[in-house]
């Protein structure tokens, strides 16, 4: 690998995070990982986020903005980025503790990837202890899907197929990784665990089945840009079937 390290910015979106953003703060500044910046998008939090988020002012950049949802907030965190390269973490998802370093050297010595991803690791929420904390377990092996956490951008990438889609509430990383793949965006998956992807109650795709998660609305976003381009199925510029370029999660069926 060149010398010169891969500058990193990390955007953490959050909407009333306060349980759960100090931990995430922390989890990326023990990275080690050097030049990185982390950015935190607060989406209108009405709880302690911002107080929290105070705690680190030194070590972070701050944003507030009116409630807009996830895709809106990562989407200001990319045009005020000032890295080549973009990671997401989701305040109560932590990441392993080599992910920037293994990802990013892999990044910085193979120019044609894109992005590099890793796998997830889903954890549970079992019973807190007796302080209330959270104490999460696995809940199934590790796997390859498309979790915005799990993988590194070059920033690059959002100027070719654009930003995320606002218009989404939920599921606004599915579409953008279909549309990655339409386009021939080459990525790779290293076997190794990148994200624990921590599943509770407070979840915002909590008790959501794929209709009112929008996947059936995606996917006729896919048709219809294939009828646009006149094809009756897109072929994209990769040898590589859109399902396994999404990858599979133990609680999502295939789409396509």
């Amino acid at each position: 690998m060149d010398d010169k390290q891969l500058f990193i910015s990390v955007i953490i979106p959050v909407y009333n995070g306060e349980k759960y953003l100090a931990e995430a703060i922390q989890n990326i500044k023990n990275q080690d990982y050097k030049p990185l910046e982390i950015i935190v998008i607060d989406d209108g939090s009405i709880d302690k986020t911002a107080e929290i988020a105070a705690q680190f002012k030194d070590s972070i950049r701050y944003v507030y903005q009116q409630n807009s949802r996830p895709a809106a907030a990562r989407n200001r965190g990319i045009r005020i980025a000032k890295g080549d390269v973009i990671a997401f973490l989701d305040v109560d998802d932590l990441w392993s503790d080599d992910k920037l370093k293994l990802q990013a050297n892999y990044l910085a010595d193979n120019p044609s990837v894109e992005i590099v991803q890793g796998l997830i690791q889903q954890m549970k929420l079992s019973e807190p202890t007796a302080n209330n904390q959270p104490i999460f377990e696995p809940a199934y092996k590790p796997y390859s899907y498309i979790n915005l956490g799990s993988a590194i951008y070059r920033k690059s990438v959002f100027d070719k197929i654009g930003f995320f889609d606002e218009t989404l509430n939920y599921a606004e990383d599915v579409d953008w990784f279909i549309r990655a793949w339409e386009n021939g965006i080459y990525k790779i998956v290293l076997e190794r665990v990148s994200l624990f992807y921590r599943k509770h109650k407070d979840n915002m795709t909590s008790g959501k089945n794929l209709v009112e998660l929008g996947f059936v609305r995606i996917f006729k976003k896919h048709l219809d840009r294939c009828r646009k381009r006149g094809d009756s199925q897109i072929i994209s510029l990769l040898d590589m079937p859109i399902n396994e370029y999404l990858g599979t999660s133990p609680e999502i069926p295939k789409i396509v």
